[in-house]
């Protein structure tokens, strides 16, 4: 019988009786005792359609990716089903462009399009979702319709949010993914959708945005700009803030959210595990344009291993609480755990 105090558990015991390296001996040992297994389950494709093109367009600051024709969307979409990716999410990017971001609530706008062929061809075995703002559709590059003075008119704003929702709903969408970050979106969007009769369209909310730098390889896939210079940052969150993240995100599911996001990834992990320990809603979080280019550059040069560091990345992501990664390396990290 042991002496009164002591203790013969593993895990109180020291060197060399407990060695830690035992288990990471092999690699099906590793893989036994991985605490965090990726998946493509876990992924989200995010694609760019582009209305007036008759074949894929390369995005130079995003390797690898394309803006997508409609029948080459479809084949993309194809492909993913076959990889198991259950979700995909369109950013449209229009032939012509106003104020008021017209395209974004258009029957006829290049994302309802696609949605309706996607939803006809692939039916219920792919999750569609639907990125839903404004700035790829207005002509002054805001996410929001705009005060004479310039600045973003929230509460008009939302009105036309509610039109976008019931526009992408009618096309066949299943998630709308409202990116804007004015105050009151979820519960402008929720109320349209239920109003018009879609109370079985989900919301997946953008809670926690920032103002990030990381955004730039994504802007040039849609071809956004603010004329006149400028930024998103009086919308978007500082990213100096993460308390203010945690209010945002009560706010979205106090509103009717059913799921919420973080994004950028990688660099707010913090923020994305705070978020899991006040939520057990389904958390995502997006690792953006910018964090898969650098990744992408610095591959090309040979500085690091670019699969190897594409699948850390998005297993810390995972790790740190999320259930659900929007990635461009969808396609990529599906084929390498399939």
């Amino acid at each position: 019988m042991p002496p009164s105090g002591s203790s013969t558990s593993p895990s109180s015991a020291g060197f060399p009786e407990r060695r830690l390296r035992r288990l990471r001996r092999t690699p099906a040992l590793r893989r036994l005792v991985a605490e965090t297994t990726l998946t493509p389950n876990d992924l989200i494709a995010p694609l760019f359609v582009r209305e007036g093109i008759d074949e894929p367009q390369p995005i130079s600051s995003l390797p690898g990716v394309v803006q997508f024709d409609l029948a080459s969307l479809e084949t993309e979409v194809g492909e993913l089903v076959a990889l198991g990716v259950p979700a995909v999410i369109l950013f449209g990017v229009p032939l012509a462009k106003d104020a008021v971001g017209s395209g974004a609530s258009d029957p006829d706008g290049i994302v309802q399009v696609a949605l309706r062929r996607l939803r006809d061809r692939f039916g219920d075995d792919i999750v569609l979702m639907a990125d839903l703002c404004l700035d790829e559709y207005t002509d002054h590059g805001h996410c929001g319709l705009l005060r004479p003075d310039g600045t973003v008119d929230n509460d008009s704003t939302l009105v036309r949010y509610g039109e976008a929702a019931l526009a992408q709903a009618a096309a066949g969408v299943d998630v709308v993914a409202p990116s804007g970050m004015m105050d009151g979106q979820v519960r402008a969007i929720r109320a349209a959708l239920d109003g018009g009769g879609h109370e079985e369209i989900a919301v997946l909310a953008y809670a926690a945005k920032y103002a990030s730098s990381l955004y730039g390889p994504f802007r040039d896939a849609v071809d956004v700009s603010i004329v006149g210079g400028g930024d998103r940052k009086a919308y978007q969150q500082d990213y100096a803030n993460v308390r203010e993240s945690l209010e945002e995100i009560r706010a979205d599911i106090a509103e009717g959210a059913d799921m919420i996001m973080v994004k950028p990834a990688v660099t707010y992990l913090d923020v994305l595990t705070r978020a899991r320990a006040i939520t057990d809603l389904p958390l995502a979080a997006y690792h953006v344009s910018g964090e898969y280019s650098m990744i992408k550059a610095a591959a090309a040069n040979g500085w690091i291993d670019g699969d190897a560091v594409a699948l850390e990345q998005l297993t810390a992501v995972k790790r740190a609480g999320a259930d659900a990664i929007l990635t461009y390396f969808a396609k990529e990290a599906a084929a390498w755990l399939s």
